[in-house]
């Protein structure tokens, strides 16, 4: 008879590995464990209610909310709110950070940086969407928190995760050792442990990005999807080409059956337009911990200086030595877009 492990026994087991947290990051992975549950159930329901549709407003980065980003973004800051655990969310659907006062989080430790609903432009047509965190120690001492305890490296974090909600909801994160990958059984409403110490293979044979902005890519990715598609019987090209325009749901299945995501600068933008601080740290972390590389196109991703809790950044992430050929390629082809830092 095979023993059903929750999410949230799983945390209490690990929670030796932080000796210094006394409970509180474990409180907290809890909170994100809810507050997931709740977004769940109107991601499933959302054709039945008026919650899909856009409300009228933008957020940050000129983006028309939907709905179901609002309701998700409000979720989570509440959970963390009443959690008491957290002195900062750092959110997509935020131009300022979300400082949290009150008695019960006033000796709170820990930053979240939060994408609510990734991919949410899916949303009214039945596609994948997710949520994606990442977990920080504060850093000042004394007093309130502050913005530069939200401008951290992506080395720093101390966890991160995603929840994808498809055909099963799975809850995959990571602490620094390894990554574990859990799915909402419905019938009991808990996250139990369905993907054990996950591995993304060193070699893949899916490439995920949006092949339509292909005439404004850098040289360098243009010759990697030559490549992909080049026909070679030893290295098993060409590749399969798999894109959902999810983040989260492309990256999730890249990790299960290897591959690479790759999201590049572009004319319009130079900088790419996936956020570092919510969206490409807490991936790459997972990526990482997973056996995986995650880069810029030129450097690791969580070595990035963070100067903006909205800053943007190339990603190439996906199977190790995918993204060394990438690497390898924009080196040669496109290295004026390298980092000032690296030249």
């Amino acid at each position: 008879m095979s023993v059903v492990k929750t999410l949230g026994q799983f945390i209490i087991e690990k929670q030796k590995d932080f000796p210094y947290a006394k409970g509180e990051l474990s409180r907290l992975l809890r909170d994100i464990g809810i507050a997931s549950k709740i977004v769940n159930r109107e991601v499933n329901k959302a054709g039945l209610v008026d919650i899909l549709g856009e409300v009228g407003t933008y957020n940050t980065h000129g983006e028309s909310q939907k709905k179901l980003d609002v309701f998700a973004n409000d979720q989570f800051i509440s959970a963390l709110t009443i959690g008491g655990e957290c002195c900062i969310v750092v959110s997509e659907e935020n131009d300022e950070p979300v400082y949290i006062s009150s008695d019960v989080s006033k000796n709170a430790r820990y930053i979240v940086a939060i994408d609510p609903l990734d991919g949410s432009s899916n949303i009214d047509v039945n596609v994948s969407v997710g949520t994606i965190f990442s977990i920080y120690r504060r850093l000042s001492t004394e007093g309130p928190a502050k913005i530069e305890d939200a401008l951290q490296n992506g080395t720093e974090q101390v966890a991160a995760g995603y929840v994808v909600y498809g055909s099963s909801t799975m809850l995959v994160y990571t602490t620094g050792k390894g990554v574990n990958g859990f799915t909402l059984d419905p019938s009991i409403g808990e996250f139990c442990l369905s993907h054990p110490d996950m591995k993304i293979p060193k070699d893949g044979f899916i490439y995920s990005l949006n092949e339509g902005n292909y005439v404004h890519f850098p040289q360098g990715v243009k010759n990697y999807l030559k490549y992909c598609q080049a026909e070679d019987i030893e290295t098993k090209r060409p590749y399969s080409s798999r894109y959902i325009g999810s983040m989260i749901a492309d990256v999730h299945r890249n990790l299960l059956k290897g591959g690479i995501f790759i999201y590049p600068s572009t004319a319009s933008a130079p900088r790419g337009k996936l956020r570092l601080v919510y969206e490409g740290n807490p991936m790459a972390f997972i990526i990482e911990q997973a056996g995986g590389k995650a880069s810029n196109g030129f450097q690791r991703i969580l070595d990035t200086e963070v100067e903006s809790l909205h800053q943007r950044s190339p990603i190439f992430m996906g199977s190790e030595n995918m993204v060394l050929k990438v690497e390898e390629l924009m080196s040669i082809h496109s290295p004026e877009l390298a980092p000032k830092e690296m030249m």
